[in-house]
């Protein structure tokens, strides 16, 4: 049934505590960071938007209230500045805000990405959907034909997930030493970029990466993963991982790779946080 069905809703899973960013997460969840004036977690509304995407769905935790105010309205600070140039400020927000919708969900405990989608089944039902991760910032090429722009990450994955009706991971190479970091997939390219997953590894040494092709945080899942995470053991650090369960998919099933177009920065780490900032000043808000 998942075959005749669009990609409608997107998960985000923003129950983690955001130790790298400590002290200042202590109270401030870490998709609130703001690169240069919008928080991490607009972004990555905004790319499931243009993907498509208008029900967003949010894994939350203790401590995350922020999040959720965020996509509603503040009607002292609009009040206060109603009829000045600081409105025109909201003006994304407020766009996203009128054509999203949004649900918020607790993640009880924290037991891995794969637990974290599993609880968001009662938001997507029996649906195939997108899964972003917003400390992984992703931008369109930034040297691209302005008449046919290309779309950021997640949209190019719908794409995908539109030709070949099942699930889709984004990936990008990384140097063989950061393996450890990531899931790692092995496969046969069918296409330019395009990899027919054979095997995946969660964040392997070095000298055991089969590949040096780590996914990144942009997912299209169809509805019958949530039956393989139920099946899905505790794995790295013991945690039930996305990893785990989508490498029994590739197995039975099928699941694509693609190294999307664009560039990915991790803001879930000062560098690439701080190499973020400096982008969006230099091509977006300074300009």
């Amino acid at each position: 049934m998942s075959e005749k069905l669009s990609v409608n809703k997107c998960l985000f899973p923003v129950a983690g505590y955001g130790t790298r960013f400590l002290p200042a997460t202590k109270s401030m969840p870490k998709e609130m960071l703001p690169v240069v004036n919008k928080p991490l977690i607009q972004y990555a509304v905004e790319e499931a938007m243009e993907a498509g995407v208008s029900k967003m769905g949010f894994i939350t935790g203790r401590g995350k209230r922020a999040i959720a105010d965020y996509f509603d309205n503040n009607y002292e600070l609009e009040t206060e500045i109603a009829g000045s140039s600081k409105f025109d400020k909201l003006a994304d927000i407020n766009h996203v805000m009128n054509n999203g919708q949004f649900i918020f969900m607790r993640q009880r405990a924290m037991l891995g990405l794969g637990h974290a989608i599993l609880t968001g089944e009662a938001i997507i039902g029996r649906e195939p959907f997108a899964v972003i991760l917003a400390d992984d910032l992703c931008v369109a090429p930034l040297e691209q034909d302005p008449s046919a722009p290309t779309p950021r990450a997640m949209a190019q994955l719908v794409e995908l997930y539109n030709k070949f009706h099942c699930c889709i991971v984004a990936i990008e190479e990384v140097p063989k030493e950061e393996t450890g970091s990531y899931g790692i997939i092995s496969g046969v390219e069918i296409e330019p970029g395009i990899y027919d997953v054979s095997d995946m590894v969660e964040k392997p040494k070095p000298e055991d990466a089969p590949t040096n092709m780590a996914i990144i945080g942009r997912y299209v899942l169809t509805p019958e993963i949530f039956d393989y995470l139920k099946e899905t053991k505790p794995g790295t650090n013991g945690e039930i991982q996305i990893t785990d369960a989508l490498k029994q998919v590739a197995k039975e099933q099928r699941v694509i790779a693609v190294k999307f177009e664009g560039q990915r920065f991790d803001c879930g780490s000062i560098p690439g946080f701080v190499e973020a900032t400096n982008y969006f000043y230099e091509h977006e808000f300074k300009g």
